[in-house]
């Protein structure tokens, strides 16, 4: 008979403390395949014994770390934007939330959104973490109700805009250096998100027009 797989113990805050951080900076510094289990045992000074008994493997403690850093924007989100009754800076404030979080949390930013394969993040629950999606839903939802959002959109195409600038701002940010502050580039591109997803001027044609169009 085979024996069941017992659940981890949940690792302590003080050894998060020491564990996250070395295990952040070698995957932003490193391929992911190029890292071990042996170099984060010795840059976090914690033993391979210790490692093993909360992970099964150095995938299993990474994509945990990433499972609770980006569920931190969440949180952050949420309490942010309590109190902003307009849609449009609800979104401005949503994307400076994200954006200063990677700003304060580079380690996080690189390994998620550089370092990490897809393929094998994708199969992960923080690949699909759905703290901040949620949120940003609701206020899409609520952005309906006020027509404040171009109703010829459908919820998922707004949140795509979401993404696509995270995404896109990030790996820019990345191939450029890191030599600015992700804050920084929301200027840029907001008006223009803000563009695409807002109701047309009367009488006007707008982006939903143009994806209705190309749906034909």
């Amino acid at each position: 008979m085979k024996a069941k797989n017992k659940k981890k113990p949940a690792l302590p805050d003080k050894l998060k403390r020491r564990l996250y951080p070395a295990v952040l900076e070698l995957f932003a510094d490193n391929d992911f395949h190029q890292v071990s289990l042996r170099e984060i045992y010795q840059k976090s000074g914690i033993s391979p014994s210790t490692i093993y008994r909360y992970f099964a493997s150095k995938e299993e403690l990474l994509f945990a770390i990433l499972d609770e850093k980006i569920g931190e924007i969440g949180v952050l989100v949420s309490s942010h934007i309590q109190g902003i009754e307009s849609t449009r800076e609800i979104f401005r404030k949503i994307f400076w939330v994200t954006m200063d979080y990677y700003d304060r949390n580079i380690g996080v930013a690189v390994t998620a959104f550089i370092t990490v394969p897809m393929r094998t993040w994708m199969k992960e629950k923080s690949f699909v973490r759905g703290d901040a999606a949620s949120i940003l839903a609701e206020v899409v939802e609520r952005g309906f109700a006020r027509g404040e959002l171009d109703p010829r959109l459908d919820r998922d195409q707004i949140l795509d805009q979401y993404y696509m600038y995270c995404y896109r701002q990030i790996h820019l940010w990345y191939f450029r250096g890191m030599t600015t502050k992700l804050v920084d580039s929301i200027p840029g591109f907001f008006d223009l998100l803000w563009k695409t997803i807002s109701p047309p001027p009367a009488g006007g044609t707008g982006t939903g027009d143009m994806v209705n169009k190309s749906r034909k």
